[in-house]
């Protein structure tokens, strides 16, 4: 009996393809969906670094050893913590901006022309959540100028039944949560460019009935072939 209920479910393929739903359907694709998603240039290819809560930094203060700091972590507010000034403002701000900011704040009170470096130790990484037919759905570090197929290779890529023409990003732009339509087929293929994808990136891979109930009877290929040796004996 339950042989024959996966054969009348490969039979019935045609009718699952005919009226299987689309992932949120109103979301725009092609063309239409690149630029429903996409971030200014200075956004998307900022021209520096800009730093963020969790980095660590190397603040050297020339001919103040009492005054540097060696890795130094900007907190969760986005601050660091320096001899003397207190609480400095570093998310958001480049290296050159943030020991500009340091030498005004120590130059006010304490000292004389200072001059300050930055440099950064240690980054913390963006991430990207991965949701779907995928192997191994979770969220995943980010390096800046990933791709859609570097962040599904690293969910170990979709599965047998990912609907590839459903694969969605959402994304915030301007304070709005925005998403699209892609077709991974078409990516593979070189026909359309593999989008950008941004920290806080959501990717979801649509799931495809056609190919879940396909690989339903090929599991059970081997119940097909042992009745059909049974038959010959006879």
């Amino acid at each position: 009996m339950r042989v024959l209920r996966r054969f009348l479910s490969f039979a019935a393929l045609p009718v699952l393809a005919a009226c299987q739903p689309v992932l949120h359907p109103e979301l725009p694709s092609g063309q239409a969906g690149y630029e429903a998603i996409a971030l200014a240039p200075e956004a998307a290819n900022p021209p520096a670094y800009l730093l963020q809560p969790g980095d660590k930094v190397n603040v050297q203060v020339y001919e103040e050893p009492e005054l540097s700091a060696n890795g130094a972590q900007i907190d969760a507010s986005g601050d660091l913590h320096l001899p003397l000034i207190g609480r400095v403002e570093a998310a958001g701000r480049s290296q050159s901006e943030l020991a500009l900011d340091i030498e005004r704040a120590y130059a006010r009170d304490y000292l004389r022309k200072p001059q300050v470096n930055i440099a950064v130790v240690e980054a913390m990484p963006g991430s990207v959540a991965v949701e779907g037919e995928v192997k191994i759905p979770g969220v995943y570090d980010l390096k800046q100028g990933s791709t859609l197929l570097a962040a599904l290779a690293k969910a170990q890529s979709p599965t047998k039944t990912a609907k590839l023409d459903q694969v969605l990003i959402f994304r915030t732009v301007n304070g709005q949560r925005m998403g699209a339509r892609f077709n991974l087929t078409d990516i593979r293929s070189g026909l359309v460019p593999d989008p950008q994808v941004h920290d806080g990136d959501v990717i979801v891979v649509g799931f495809s009935a056609v190919k879940g109930v396909y690989e339903d009877v090929l599991r059970a290929a081997p119940l097909f072939n042992l009745f059909v040796l049974l038959d010959r004996n006879n």
